[in-house]
């Protein structure tokens, strides 16, 4: 089995893959070459992270050479705030499918807004993979996307409870290490895939909405000013949250204010 190592002399048509041993954080790296005019098409990969982040700050941890930490750089076209959740959603999407081919009986979903997750049949959820998506601003104007993803791979499962309370890894859903190399360029291959049916005009909106988890169900969205239960409806055009309160209304959540969960009596 490879190791990232292997990457040195990776190609694949319309990526330009830069592979660092240790960072602080490859979404720095691909934002401080945004901003020095990299073109799109780079991804930079890296064995460990000592600041990996999530969403909200929060910190992301992952122990060296395990997973596959990776951020990819976009340059949207405009107007740059339609296309640029496409973007991040085409990424989801493409995540999704290179793990089935990996194993396809992995029950993966998309965890509003930008999580990967295994469903059980009680209820209860693992999370596998976290997505960052970062605005690259030149003049106060939006030029470039950063979509970091990093994706638990061959962590064993009695390291797991140290990362995060629900934290799953591929190793510990199948029984089976996996080599990231060849997912990396699965995965590269089928956001190449949905990138150019989008450019042709195909919207990857309605895939990535099939793929939520929790659509039609009561879940807990945690904000900045409360919690709030209510029925996960739908996502709208730009991918926010339709939430359906008891009384019949509804309400609209963007990605950068709340926190989704399932209620803690429907959850392990």
């Amino acid at each position: 089995m490879r190791g990232l190592d292997a990457l040195h002399t990776f190609t694949k048509p319309g990526w330009r893959l830069r592979y660092v041993e240790r960072v602080a954080s490859t979404n720095d790296l691909a934002h401080e070459a945004g901003l020095a005019g990299e073109a799109e098409g780079l991804v930079i990969v890296a064995e460990e992270q000592t600041a990996g982040r999530g969403r909200m700050q929060r910190a992301w941890a992952a122990p060296p050479g395990t997973c596959l930490l990776m951020s990819l750089l976009f340059r949207p076209a405009e107007p740059f705030a339609h296309h640029a959740p496409r973007l991040t959603m085409l990424c989801g999407l493409s995540l999704i499918e290179a793990l089935r081919e990996c194993d396809p009986s992995l029950a993966a979903r998309l965890k509003w807004p930008n999580d990967l997750i295994i469903t059980r049949p009680t209820g209860a959820w693992r999370k596998l993979a976290g997505m960052l998506s970062e605005v690259g601003l030149e003049e106060a104007a939006p030029t470039f996307l950063v979509v970091g993803i990093g994706l638990n791979v061959n962590v064993p499962p009695d390291v797991l409870p140290a990362l995060a309370p629900n934290a799953t890894s591929l190793l510990a859903e199948t029984g089976r290490p996996c080599d990231r190399a060849a997912l990396l360029d699965t995965f590269l291959a089928r956001v190449t895939h949905h990138a150019t049916r989008w450019r042709a005009g195909t919207d990857p909106a309605p895939a990535w909405r099939a793929h939520l988890a929790w659509r039609g169900e009561r879940v807990t969205v945690h904000t900045s000013t409360g919690v709030t239960e209510g029925v996960l409806e739908d996502v709208d055009a730009t991918g926010a949250l339709l939430l359906r309160h008891p009384d019949g209304t509804r309400q609209c959540f963007t990605a950068g204010d709340v926190s989704l969960r399932r209620p803690t009596s429907l959850r392990s």
